[in-house]
């Protein structure tokens, strides 16, 4: 019988080759090499472009998608990090390419002026059968500027398509300056390519028609109005049967305005609860607020029923129209002898609202003795020594003869409280405008000049000074109303903190205990307590945002040391610093990684390839259930 010979291998077993580069012994491949060799010699990056271009609107600073589109992205944000991919030639056709998988992707620190993004990507390619490469590299996106079309749009005469022009016939402006509150507090204005301001309204200029569209709706949900719509032909093809309309809205809003003496019509007030026909405008919202300023109280007129009768106030809310009283004294007015003609049973807050109050005319302090007495809706927030705003109806002719013949008649009362004064405006100080701890924000407007006489021009522009100020005392004074808006801190309170922290450690425990027990003295014994004050500004109603004396944010100390290690050619990265924040930040927060300022200067462009062990090819990232973003 014959034997086999032990030196030759069996049928079905893998035989080794030598590598044809270092000489070690593999499995046998088509290039037989080793897959360190293969490393050494192989470029999984092939086809991939290492730099790109995104473009950037240097007016809104939102980016560049694809075919006109524009996307706001934060920097190092995850949407960003999409848009970056996407920019990458190479890598998105290998994204189909079953050969190639991307693993990672993280932002690299660069030179906060240098208009310049990183990333650092690290992607598999499967070079052989079995044999996989890993190879990190860095793209360069340079960032360059470029309009978007609604900031083109801007800078071009007649751009706009639709025209919303909001006017109230009124002598003031204390209306447009709350208006101009609500839409900021909403963001209403974005869209808008330009604002126009006027004595009696402000003009809105959009780029299309749904936007106008969506700002009606939204000044139909805080104000009474109604619209007027009209349409221009500016040019048609008949070819194509397509024609180019310009669009005018008309807003009138109702002229109504809060602090308003009305005298209502008998049927008008049975309709609305049977409440007393001498009423105060409240406040205007989509609806308009009264109160009965001797009952207290209150009802709610909408739109259509204002717009069906029109009623025109007997005393508007102008500071010519308006005296001023001091307070000499108070007594609550007991239940029993409140005139309730509605039989509605009054509110526990109500209860303790109405007050007799002894007022007397600033004007007539030592002049003489006249006193009036009157009941008031704000009894509650009125002690002897405060001075308030009233109409007095004794010697003031009204316009409407139901009114005049029951004011001849002693049927309407001598004095209307219509609001409380606080701070220095009470006390009657020159600057006392300056010396409020808070301010409004302002909309960014085109203001129209009308007369081209420099002494009417003059005159308007007190007027609208004098408007502002009104309207500042409307805001100090009403709790409900500042809940619709914003309020900043003023530069005057930052500067008084200054000179507490200045004056040492006591001088800054006095000024927050005073802030403290200030505090406490409007909040505290509930609404039955006399002394309760609940609608003066308060420190906790102010935000932050508008007090710009204080420069950029101060590094940390942390980041201190860092530029005092050999920084010193990079002044501007804490001004960039804060706006954008801390860096690293926003990665770390949307889960990706971030190359820090000292570790990007170690990090080369292009790092070898490496095998990947195992020799099993993407197993985690060929799942098809694997996305990266």
């Amino acid at each position: 019988m014959a034997t086999v010979d032990s030196h030759v291998p069996s049928v079905g077993t893998m035989v080794n080759v030598l590598c044809c580069m270092c000489g070690i012994s593999i499995a046998p491949n088509p290039s037989n090499t080793c897959a360190s060799c293969l490393a050494s010699r192989a470029d999984v990056t092939r086809g991939i472009s290492t730099e790109a271009t995104l473009h950037q609107c240097r007016g809104c600073q939102r980016w560049h998608k694809d075919a006109g589109k524009w996307i706001a992205c934060d920097l190092e944000s995850r949407d960003l990090m999409a848009l970056c991919l996407s920019n990458v030639s190479g890598l998105k056709t290998a994204k189909h390419d079953k050969q190639i998988r991307l693993v990672d992707a993280g932002w690299i620190w660069t030179e906060p002026h240098s208009m310049r993004l990183k990333v650092r990507l690290t992607i598999q390619r499967e070079v052989h059968a079995g044999t996989i490469l890993q190879q990190s590299f860095t793209v360069v996106f340079v960032v360059r500027n470029q309009q978007c079309v609604e900031c083109q749009a801007e800078f071009r005469q007649g751009s706009w398509k639709s025209l919303v022009q909001v006017r109230q016939r009124v002598g003031h402006k204390r209306t447009f300056l709350y208006l101009e509150q609500l839409i900021l507090k909403h963001g209403a204005h974005r869209g808008c390519l330009s604002i126009e301001t006027f004595r009696d309204g402000m003009d809105f200029y959009f780029p299309e028609k749904n936007k106008a569209a969506r700002f009606i709706s939204f000044l139909e949900n805080v104000v009474p109005l109604k619209v007027k719509t009209s349409k221009k032909l500016i040019g048609t093809d008949d070819k194509n049967n397509v024609s180019n309309f310009k669009y005018t809205n008309y807003v009138e809003i109702c002229p109504l305005c809060k602090d308003d003496l009305l005298f209502l019509p008998a049927k008008t007030a049975r309709n609305l609860g049977n409440i007393s026909r001498t009423v105060l405008v409240k406040n205007i919202s989509n609806v308009i607020h009264v109160i009965d300023p001797l009952s207290g109280q209150t009802a709610s007129m909408t739109e259509e029923a204002y717009w069906r009768d029109p009623i025109r106030p007997i005393i508007t809310a102008a500071r010519s129209r308006l005296t001023r009283y001091v307070v000499l004294g108070k007594e609550p007015v007991p239940l029993d002898v409140r005139r309730n003609v509605s039989k509605r049973a009054p509110t526990r807050k109500r209860r303790n609202q109405l007050a007799h109050v002894t007022l007397a005319k600033e004007d007539d302090l030592g002049v003489n003795d006249v006193q009036l007495e009157e009941k008031s809706h704000i009894g509650y927030l009125l002690k002897a020594g405060d001075v308030c705003l009233g109409y007095d109806l004794v010697e003031t002719q009204l316009v409407d003869d139901d009114a005049e013949e029951m004011r001849a008649a002693g049927k309407l009362p001598d004095v209307v409280v219509v609001r409380k004064l606080y701070g220095g405006v009470a006390t009657g100080e020159v600057n006392a405008a300056k010396m409020r701890i808070w301010r409004l924000q302002r909309l960014d407007v085109d203001v129209t000049e009308t007369t081209a006489n420099a002494r009417t021009a003059k005159k308007e522009a007190d007027m609208d000074d004098m408007d502002e100020e009104d309207f500042l005392r409307e805001v100090e004074a009403d709790r409900e109303m500042r809940n619709n808006m914003n309020l900043y801190k003023s530069e005057m309170l930052s500067k008084k903190k200054k000179d507490a922290e200045a004056d040492g450690d006591d001088a800054m425990e006095d000024m927050e205990d005073a802030d403290v027990a200030a505090a406490k003295s409007n909040t505290s014994g509930g609404i039955d307590d006399d002394e309760d004050d609940d609608q003066q500004v308060q420190l906790d109603e102010l935000l932050d945002g508008l007090v710009l004396d204080d420069g950029p944010d101060k590094p940390d100390a942390n980041a201190a040391a860092v530029k005092k290690d050999g920084d010193d050619d990079d002044e501007n990265f804490w001004e960039m610093g804060a706006i954008a924040g801390e860096e690293g930040d926003k990665a770390a927060k949307d889960g990706l990684t971030y190359v820090g300022r000292e570790e990007a200067r170690q990090v080369r462009d292009k790092e070898s390839a490496v095998p990947v062990s195992g020799n099993a090819f993407g197993q985690d990232f060929m799942g098809k259930d694997f996305k990266f973003l």
